[in-house]
């Protein structure tokens, strides 16, 4: 997951976190980010396979708001 320099959250999968993060940034990732730069990493989690990748994807695009920044604020308290 992606904070955008609006402050709006994107959630998204890839294979490669970093590589996607540039694309992010150079406007040529998806078209949400494209207006919305700079990103910043906010939030990630390893998935075993692109079905439970997807899968996981779409429970965090449900989440509200304020679920989805209690994720943000639980990971960042566990790698701190």
């Amino acid at each position: 997951m992606v904070r955008c320099s609006t402050g709006e959250l994107y959630t998204g999968c890839t294979v490669n976190i970093e590589r996607r993060l540039k694309q992010h940034n150079a406007g040529v990732g998806a078209r949400f980010t494209r207006t919305r730069r700079p990103v910043v990493l906010v939030y990630r989690e390893t998935c075993y396979g692109q079905s439970a990748a997807l899968k996981r994807e779409r429970q965090i695009k449900n989440m509200s708001r304020r679920q989805k920044d209690l994720l943000i604020q639980r990971a960042s308290a566990t790698t701190e």
